[in-house]
């Protein structure tokens, strides 16, 4: 028996510590092909279906390996649960090997205590409940140890205010700041160079890929096994960072920034206060040449009309009159200098964006309601990808349960260039021919009918009728979304949820607590939910989730792939729509004891030839296109 048999075994070090532990032979096998890579020094890409107990079956060989490492999750919330619940268990479970771990966030996630000192003594003042909120932050600084934002309830992460006390890669002043020896970023990565074990996740990753591009140093340290859970998303995450983007909001804060400066050390020049609020009217007045409308479009929009080109040139001459001010005034202080560099990193990016000529580079734009983007993205990052990875001489570990399309993995290792990876796969050790139904029912409109969603809703009330509630309902757009919302509000007898109005973590708490509600929502909700029992017993998808056509991106990106003579269909979009409608069906089963019906409301699923690879990608689940077995399967439920 091996060391981790003897860990995940029936009587082994974690059913000592977890309340009704049961092994799993795939949780095992796992855990040894990642042992095994990790001491052959082999890169693997392992798929664990759900239930398998990944996390923990990565975490411990990794762990004992005695080895560095930088664990990468998908999200912040991902990353503080496997730090603050799964590594605590296994510290205890495994009490013969002890280890230093340190959880890593992006620097907007830690209070600047310089920022917040001069937004409070700032000339410019702030709006009532700015004012309010930045008290607040102030009274918490004076106490808290690790100046992790996520602490203070009383001011949301997502709070504008805190542009005020936190800094970003472009204002920070380094050791140069006066607070630096006291600086709450400087003390994470510190912990984080003297830990074993480091957990981040994949935005801060790749931010310390992309600075490291560029010469200016390391975010993380320099680690000997790299694990990326939810490996499925890494490939977009990192194609963001690896373009360029430059928004209204960077702008405006510049010149916001500046002018706060100007009044400490340089009121003797008028004109480089004019040319911030220049700035700031040009910014302005690009966003109103866009239009109301908030979309994504290409870049090529932008050229054919005049009055955007026009507001865009006009903002760019604009800011190199900013940048010669800030040049001359360089010399008065440390934060005049900082704004100087970004200023002139600005317009080298807006410069880069508007010039650039070559073709393997996607250029488009964003408009919210406020403020826009213009952005540059590489068209293929596998060979960038497959370069940071030969700069870290590191085991790479790529993870998830949903990295293959019926059984193949050629999608996810040519994004990313893993061409001489290993490749592992393990089922669900959950039984879905006894746990679970698909439902597809006869007679489906076609997606592309204008009133698809209004037909579907008429099939959609029996079963949720028949499920009492306790569904989600996934939609593929906003649009369709709202559209349902209206048709069910007055044909459901159970409360009904839709995305939008709360925050995500607030309608999935009223969601478990109601026990018999319906939620309505889209792509967010798809992945990285987990509801367990019987107040999740159905899950509705829409549509095939098929990216839209659309996209400048993807439009691009298609082009692209079509001049090469490649088949964009087969090769992008399929493989990328069926992952994704893994994640929305991982939805339905999250526990051995959980039962519920899946529904898909898409015809294609059966009458396109593609339709075979969605349904030989998704669990082994009992089929029916009757709704009479859908109501037995709940009156099942209940007899039981």
């Amino acid at each position: 028996m091996t060391e981790l048999d003897t860990i995940f075994g029936d009587d082994g070090a974690l059913a000592a510590v977890i309340s009704g532990y049961r092994p799993r032979a795939a949780q095992i096998d796992m855990a040894e092909a990642i042992r095994r890579a990790i001491a052959e020094e082999r890169n693997l890409i392992a798929e664990a279906g759900t239930g398998t107990g990944k996390t923990f079956a990565y975490l411990i060989p990794a762990i004992l390996s005695g080895k560095k490492v930088i664990i990468s999750t998908g999200t912040k919330n991902l990353q503080d649960q496997l730090f603050n619940k799964d590594l605590p268990l296994i510290r205890k479970a495994l009490k013969t090997t002890p280890f230093k771990a340190a959880l890593l966030k992006g620097r907007a996630n830690y209070l600047c205590s310089y920022r917040l000192d001069v937004s409070l003594n700032s000339s410019f003042g702030h709006n009532k409940e700015d004012a309010q909120a930045l008290a607040k932050i102030d009274a918490w600084a004076k106490r808290t140890k690790v100046g992790d934002i996520s602490e203070i309830s009383d001011v949301k992460e997502g709070d504008p205010v805190w542009f005020n006390a936190t800094s970003t890669v472009d204002n920070c002043l380094g050791q140069d700041c006066p607070d630096y020896a006291d600086c709450f970023l400087v003390k994470a990565r510190k912990r984080a160079q003297e830990s074993d074990v480091i957990v981040v996740n994949h935005h801060l990753l790749c931010a310390d890929w992309s600075i490291r591009e560029t010469g200016f140093g390391e975010l993380l340290p320099t680690v000997e096994v790299v694990i990326i859970d939810e490996a499925h998303q890494l490939a977009e995450i990192a194609s963001n960072f690896l373009g360029v983007t430059l928004s209204a909001k960077q702008l405006n804060d510049l010149a916001t920034d500046t002018l706060n400066e100007y009044l400490s050390d340089a009121k003797d020049m008028p004109e480089l206060r004019q040319a911030c609020e220049d700035l700031q009217f040009d910014v302005k007045d690009l966003r109103l040449a866009f239009g109301l409308e908030l979309r994504r479009g290409e870049w090529k929009e932008i050229e054919d009309n005049p009055k955007i080109s026009g507001a865009l040139n006009t903002l760019h001459e604009q800011l190199q009159r900013l940048t010669d001010q800030l040049e001359i005034a360089s010399v008065r202080s440390k934060g005049l200098e900082s704004c100087f560099e970004r200023a002139e990193a600005y317009e080298a990016q807006l410069d880069s964006i508007i010039n650039d000529r070559h073709g393997e580079w996607i250029k488009w734009y964003e408009t919210h309601s406020k403020t826009f983007t213009l952005s540059r993205t590489p068209l293929d990052i596998a060979k960038e990808f497959k370069s940071f990875m030969q700069h870290h001489q590191a085991t790479w570990i790529f993870t998830s349960a949903t990295l293959s399309v019926a059984n193949n993995f050629v999608h996810f290792s040519k994004n990313l260039g893993l061409y001489e990876a290993d490749t592992r796969s393990w089922e669900s050790p959950f039984d879905y021919p006894n746990q679970s139904l698909f439902y597809h029912p006869r007679g489906l409109p076609k997606p592309a009918e204008p009133d698809f969603t209004d037909k579907i809703i008429e099939f959609a009330v029996p079963v949720l009728q028949a499920s009492r509630g306790r569904a989600f309902f996934l939609f593929t757009s906003h649009r369709a979304l709202k559209r349902a919302a209206e048709l069910l509000e007055d044909r459901l007898e159970y409360p009904l949820l839709v995305q939008g109005k709360g925050s995500k973590s607030a309608l999935l708490e009223e969601f478990k607590q109601k026990g018999n509600a319906v939620l309505l929502a889209t792509s967010s909700f798809w992945e990285g939910v987990d509801v367990r029992g019987d107040s999740l017993s159905c899950v509705i998808i829409d549509k095939l989730p098929f990216a839209s056509p659309g996209d400048p991106v993807l439009k691009a990106r298609l082009n692209a792939m079509e001049q090469q003579g490649r088949n964009p269909f087969f090769e992008f979009q399929l493989p990328a729509a069926v992952i994704a409608l893994r994640q929305g069906v991982g939805r339905l089963i999250r526990d051995f004891d959980d039962r519920g019906v899946l529904m898909v409301c898409d015809p294609r699923l059966l009458k396109r030839a593609y339709g075979q690879m969605f349904l030989d990608s998704v669990p082994a689940m009992r089929r029916t296109r009757d709704i009479a077995e859908v109501r037995q399967f709940f009156q099942t439920k209940v007899q039981a």
